[in-house]
């Protein structure tokens, strides 16, 4: 009896633990085609716009005067602009700006809204009315315009400053919903247990209620990212923006405007690295949103059409 326990207990497997969130939500992300063909797009480009101008010849400021608006070739690979200078040294540049300005927009805007919101949510009374106030009244003010009148006088403080205001006006919307998610959760059980047991609010704020919507703050500081870089395109094409002698993809797609038919590898390159960003940070916010939310995945959209077949059966 006793040798039979022991071979069966050899014989057992080791239990396996049960699969992470972080790893089911990797999986369910590597399952989705699109997100992952917009992740490796991404890849790509950040590839491209910091080490491009390692591998390039020339510097995105170099002026060859023996080459003025001469097309693609071996010793310009993206050829030159109207004075001579690299298409490709300046458009891996411009991308460059261009991507480093989208994420720090991303990256402030997303933490104030995230501070703010979850204050003014579970601090409630006069904290929510004050801070509710703040951000409808900077919701009221068209951002575009103060942006536009006030970045010329803040060219002193460079891309940083023009950063900054990017991102004082792109985190009201999210402040709102994170407040609405935080009014939901400190009504639930495990919140309250951690007041009763003493803990403060801003630790409670911190480990109880971010991390539950961690999730959300993800996906919305994916598609930030594109939206900022699509701010910071606009701004910089209208003349508000990165100035010179340095440049984004926004001076470089209004610098060329004018030659778009003519010498099309002056626009070309800069305005498609433009569109496969934003199509691949899309593709990838959406993938986000499927793989942390189980309800909107596709297997939990085909289950209700397999099981009306198999009842027709």
């Amino acid at each position: 009896m006793t040798a039979v326990i022991e071979s069966s207990a050899a014989g057992a497997q080791p239990a396996t633990r049960p699969a992470g969130r972080a790893t089911v939500v990797l999986r369910r992300f590597v399952r989705n085609r699109s997100a992952l063909a917009g992740a490796a797009a991404l890849l790509l480009l950040f590839l491209l716009a910091f080490a491009g101008p390692l591998v390039s010849p020339w510097d995105y400021s170099h002026i060859d005067y023996t080459a003025l608006r001469s097309g693609p070739g071996p010793d310009h690979w993206w050829g030159t602009n109207r004075i001579g200078q690299d298409v490709f040294a300046q458009t891996v540049r411009g991308l460059q700006k261009s991507l480093v300005i989208g994420l720090l927009v991303a990256l402030f805007s997303t933490v104030l809204a995230s501070l703010v919101g979850a204050c003014a949510g579970y601090f409630g009374g006069w904290t929510d009315r004050l801070l509710m106030f703040f951000v409808d009244l900077l919701l009221v003010f068209p951002s575009f315009l103060i942006i536009a009148i006030i970045s010329p006088r803040l060219r002193g403080g460079g891309w940083i400053a023009f950063v900054a205001l990017l991102a004082v006006f792109g985190w009201m919307i999210t402040a709102r919903v994170v407040r609405s998610m935080t009014l939901s959760l400190k009504e639930r059980e495990f919140v309250k247990a951690a007041v009763y047991m003493g803990v403060g609010p801003l630790r409670i704020i911190w480990r109880h209620v971010l991390p539950n919507i961690a999730s959300f703050l993800i996906i919305d500081a994916t598609i930030a990212v594109g939206g900022a870089v699509m701010s910071e395109t606009a701004l910089s094409y209208f003349g508000f923006g990165v100035q010179a002698p340095d440049v984004s993809l926004g001076t470089l797609i209004a610098s060329t405007t004018g030659a778009a038919v003519t010498y099309p590898w002056m626009f070309f390159f800069a305005a498609g690295l433009l569109i496969v960003f934003v199509l691949a940070v899309n593709l990838v916010g959406d993938g986000l949103r499927d793989a942390l939310d189980p309800t909107t995945t596709r297997s939990a959209r085909r289950a209700p059409r397999t099981g009306s077949k198999g009842g027709a059966r």
